[in-house]
């Protein structure tokens, strides 16, 4: 007969009865997600960032047009599925149930998150029973409530742009790394231990899963420490079992990016490849402005929200103070290393984007519970065993207090942005097809092929053709001569090299401007017919510009947190 006692039995039933409070509210706040995918992204929010103009088509681009014109590559356009094909095969498997639509591609997002959220859970519930802590642990379900109502994550999650995908698949990376263990290795239990899938899988499964990441964001290879860490730690610290997991796991990974490069990239698509990675080589950081550059990467974490970031710097100080404290839990290190690695990239890129502070916020997010739990959990002295006592009280409390004002402040904010949907956006693009087609009812010889920065999202939205009139391995007068747009669609003035390369061959008339978006510097999509010019226009000299315009960017140009606060 076991002997237990009833102050553990109430303890232990008021755990489950939290932890299933609070897993509800994150599914509350997960199925909130999903309402209103055709509207903007918020209006007159923290974040000033450009993918809401251009990330959804750019990067689904090639399953819109294999949908929409049959085939995904455009010579000469911008075409980046050739590095980065993991999403628009995704895209591609929803399109073909659902069709092609802002709608179908932004509920694959929301469902990525739910994924994301469900990872998580599994992740830290995995290696807290590795690490010994009590299976009653409220980490893993706190940690799924701060992503789940966290504004940032709502607002950067709805969007179908690469960041959520690629968290996810380092999520599953992380917790395959969790099965690993020498062959010899008898420590783990076998019935905790995968039962219908081989040792050798599990090596081959994660190499592939480091492909994907790869080849979702080829940022990814920023993260990799985290797994090589957490292998490591599988391996008991100890060079050759290490060695016996990393092997084969790497080896997959190479080979597979190899045979994917080899096989299909090369012989076919190296300039649209080549380009991608031309393209994103600007950089503004140099010794002398790297400690301005560090300091404003650090900063402007505050895009994650002010409390949590905050509460995120003092878990990252805890453990750095107190490593032994905290060493037992080897995805302490690994979500550390996580954090750090993509700062570092964000650091040197120099293009302080809020998008990119996703990648950022998760591991973070998940840190803090993990940290934070040792401050509420009982624990037993070796001069009272029977006697479990919680220690540092008042730090306890403080804590709790911070995390309930987290969730707080989060939810009311996000249900703010679920209550007041807006979509000038959506409509703007409608009011644009509308046009378009009108036009051609009367004058069905013009082309309805629109050239737009934005076009891709607009083809996405509206089924509307188009092509890029910022990227590509084309010169904009030699993509412009070869597929003799109909249409040019503009946010608040044409540039002048638009006009240098339009003027020769196009008489731009202004048909209809549509109020969308809240910056001012793009708040005003303006509607271009492309006619025959009616004289003959000099053409000006062109200054070629070895990278596209919207990468030249400097810190000044994305407004930092600091800036939109004063």
């Amino acid at each position: 007969m076991t002997n237990t006692s009833p102050i553990r039995v109430s303890r232990r039933t008021a755990v489950h009865v939290l932890r299933g409070l609070l897993l509800l509210l994150s599914a509350i706040f997960l199925a909130l997600h999903a309402l209103h995918l055709n509207a903007d992204f918020p209006n007159h929010s923290p974040w000033m960032d450009w993918s809401k103009y251009t990330d959804e088509g750019w990067y689904g681009d090639a399953a819109i047009r294999h949908f929409q014109r049959g085939h995904w590559n455009v010579p000469g356009d911008f075409n980046p599925a050739a590095a980065l094909p993991v999403w628009p095969l995704l895209e591609s498997i929803v399109f073909h149930f659902t069709g092609v639509s802002a709608l179908a591609a932004r509920a694959l997002a929301v469902a990525i998150f739910a994924l994301i959220l469900l990872a998580a859970y599994a992740l830290l519930t995995r290696w807290q029973r590795l690490s010994g802590a009590s299976r009653h642990t409220l980490a893993p379900a706190l940690a799924v409530l701060l992503l789940a109502v966290s504004p940032f994550c709502y607002a950067f999650t709805r969007m179908a742009i690469l960041e959520p995908l690629l968290i996810l698949l380092t999520l599953l990376a992380l917790l395959t790394a969790s099965y690993l263990h020498p062959a010899e290795q008898g420590a783990e239990p076998r019935r905790q231990r995968l039962r219908h899938m081989p040792y050798p899988l599990l090596p081959a499964l994660l190499g592939l899963l480091l492909t994907l990441m790869v080849l979702t964001k080829t940022t990814a290879i920023f993260l990799l420490p985290a797994v090589v860490w957490l292998l490591w730690a599988r391996a008991g610290y100890r060079l050759r079992p290490f060695l016996r997991l990393a092997v084969p796991t790497v080896s997959i990974a190479i080979l597979s990016w190899i045979a994917y490069f080899l096989l299909i990239v090369r012989p076919h698509f190296l300039s649209d490849y080549r380009y991608l990675f031309s393209a994103n080589a600007y950089t503004g950081f140099t010794p002398a402005t790297a400690l301005a550059i560090f300091s404003d990467t650090v900063a402007d974490g505050l895009w994650i929200g002010h409390l949590l970031y905050s509460l995120a710097l003092l878990a990252v100080a805890l453990v750095l103070i107190d490593l032994r404290r905290y060493r037992t839990n080897p995805l302490i290190a690994a979500l550390l290393f996580w954090a750090a690695g993509y700062t570092a990239f964000l650091a040197y890129h120099d293009n302080l984007q809020p998008r990119y502070y996703l990648v950022v916020a998760i591991p973070l997010t998940l840190l803090i519970p993990l940290v934070f739990e040792s401050f509420w959990t009982p624990t037993r002295s070796a001069a009272s065993p029977t006697q479990p006592r919680l220690p540092h009280p008042l730090a306890a409390a403080a804590l709790l207090a911070a995390l309930l004002a987290t969730v707080l402040l989060g939810a009311r904010q996000t249900l703010l942005y679920v209550r007041y949907p807006e979509y000038t956006f959506a409509n703007a693009a409608s009011q644009i097809r509308a046009v378009i087609d009108a036009d051609r009812r009367q004058n069905p010889a013009h082309s309805p092929l629109v050239l737009s920065i934005s076009g891709s999202n607009l083809s996405l939205m509206t089924g509307l053709p188009s092509i890029c009139d910022d990227f590509g391995t084309m010169e904009l007068t030699d993509r412009i001569q070869a597929y003799h747009p109909g249409w040019y669609v503009a946010w608040n003035q044409v540039d002048d090299d638009k006009m240098d390369a339009l003027a020769p061959l196009y008489h731009l008339q202004r048909v209809a401007a549509f109020p969308a978006m809240d910056d001012p510097e793009r708040n005003l999509l303006i509607l271009y017919r492309l006619d025959p010019p009616t004289t003959p226009v000099p053409r000006r000299p062109h200054h070629h510009r070895p990278i596209p315009q919207l990468l030249q960017t400097s810190l000044g140009q994305q407004p930092s947190q600091t800036q939109l606060e004063h």
